[in-house]
C-alpha cells in the first residue's frame, strides 16, 4: 500500500477522553487496543506514561499501516498485530506477555471504512459489494446477498439489524438476483427502498441503514465472537486491571452488558440454598452501573458518536 492511502486512513476515536481516564494508566504496565483502527485510542494511551507499552490489534491491513505510521515516535513501546480481536490469548501466548493492565475495545467501524466507497460499507456510496474488515476474508456482503435463501437472509436482517421490513426485503432480493446478480450497494438500496412502503421510509433515519448494519454483522462475525472475546480479554487482565468496551447498537451493548454482569456475579445457587456450594466468585466489579455516554458537544463534533456507550469493569 502506498503512503498515500496510508495517510487516508482517519477515525474520530469516540468517548476518547473517558475511556483513557477509565483505564488509569500506570507505570511500567502493558495495555491492549483490541480494535486499532486510525490509532487514535492507542496514541492516547502511550501518551498518558512513557514507561507503558501497548499492543493494537486489527483485522483491517490500512489499519494497520496507518496506525503504525501514526505511533511510529513511541518506538518498540508500541506492537502492531493483524489479527481478530478474539485471538488475544493466542496473541499474548506469542509475544511473551502474561497479562493485561488494561484493554480497550472500540467496537463502531471507522470513519475511513465508511466514508471509502470502494469498501462498500456505507449506503450512501455507490461501491461493489464487500463488507470486509479484513480484506483477505473469504465471506463478503455479495455472498451474503446473492447466496444466502430469502428465509435465511431475512433472519439476518431481523437479528441482527432489527429490521421490521426483513422479510419483505428479502423476498425483492430474492425476486431482483434471478435476474442478474446484485453487484453494489446502490443496487441494494433501490432494491431495500422499494421493498419498505413509502409511509416507512419516511420514518427513522435512512431506510437501508439496518440492512446495511445487519449484513456488516454477518460478514465479519461480529456479535458471534463478541461474548467470548469479552471473557477472554478479562481472563486476560491482571488483578486491578480495566476492560473498557464502546458500542454503537443496542445488540452488541446487550450482550456486552450481560457479560459483564455474569462476570461480576458470585453465588449462583438457588436462593433456597442455606449455603453455597458452586464456589462461584466474582472475577470483576462494575465500574460503570449505567452506561457512560458522549457529551453534548462530542454529539455535534462527531454525530456519529449519537449511540457509542462506554462500560467498564476492574479485575478482581
Amino acid at each position: 500500500m502506498d503512503n498515500g492511502k496510508t495517510m487516508e486512513f482517519s477515525h474520530i476515536s469516540v468517548l476518547f477522553e473517558e475511556s483513557i481516564k477509565a483505564l488509569g494508566i500506570k507505570e511500567n504496565t502493558v495495555y491492549a487496543d483490541g480494535t486499532l483502527g486510525g490509532g487514535g485510542h492507542s496514541e492516547g494511551i502511550l501518551r498518558q506514561n512513557s514507561s507503558c507499552r501497548l499492543i493494537g490489534i486489527d483485522r483491517d491491513s490500512d489499519a494497520i499501516a496507518a496506525a503504525s505510521e501514526r505511533l511510529k515516535p513511541f518506538g518498540s513501546r508500541f506492537t502492531a498485530v493483524k489479527a481478530n480481536f478474539c485471538e488475544i490469548k493466542g496473541i499474548l501466548d506469542k509475544l511473551g506477555i502474561d497479562g493485561l493492565d488494561g484493554a480497550i475495545l472500540d467496537l463502531g467501524v471507522s470513519s475511513y471504512q465508511l466514508d471509502n466507497a470502494e469498501r462498500g460499507f456505507s449506503y450512501m456510496k455507490d461501491a461493489p459489494l464487500d463488507m470486509r474488515m479484513d480484506r483477505q476474508a473469504e465471506l463478503s456482503a455479495y455472498d451474503v446477498i446473492n447466496s444466502y435463501p430469502a428465509e435465511r437472509l431475512a433472519r439476518v436482517f431481523f437479528e441482527y439489524g432489527e429490521e421490521k421490513w426483513s422479510k419483505r426485503i428479502a423476498e425483492f432480493i430474492e425476486e431482483r438476483r434471478r435476474t442478474a446478480p446484485i453487484k453494489t450497494t446502490g443496487e441494494l438500496v433501490d432494491i431495500i427502498k422499494a421493498a419498505i412502503p413509502k409511509k416507512a421510509r419516511l420514518e427513522g433515519g435512512h431506510p437501508a441503514k439496518r440492512v446495511f448494519q445487519a449484513v456488516r454483522i454477518e460478514v465479519n462475525g461480529e456479535l458471534r465472537i463478541l461474548e467470548q472475546a469479552v471473557r477472554d480479554f478479562v481472563s486476560c487482565l491482571k488483578p486491578g486491571g480495566r476492560l473498557a468496551v464502546i458500542t454503537f447498537h443496542s445488540l452488541e451493548d446487550r450482550i456486552v452488558k450481560k457479560t459483564f454482569a455474569e462476570l461480576a456475579k458470585g453465588c449462583i445457587c438457588p436462593k433456597d440454598f442455606p449455603v453455597c456450594v458452586c464456589g462461584r466468585k466474582p472475577s470483576v466489579r462494575i465500574i460503570s452501573r449505567k452506561p457512560v455516554l458522549p457529551s453534548e458537544q462530542e454529539e455535534q463534533e462527531n454525530p456519529r458518536s449519537k449511540s457509542a456507550k462506554l462500560r467498564v469493569v476492574e479485575k478482581l
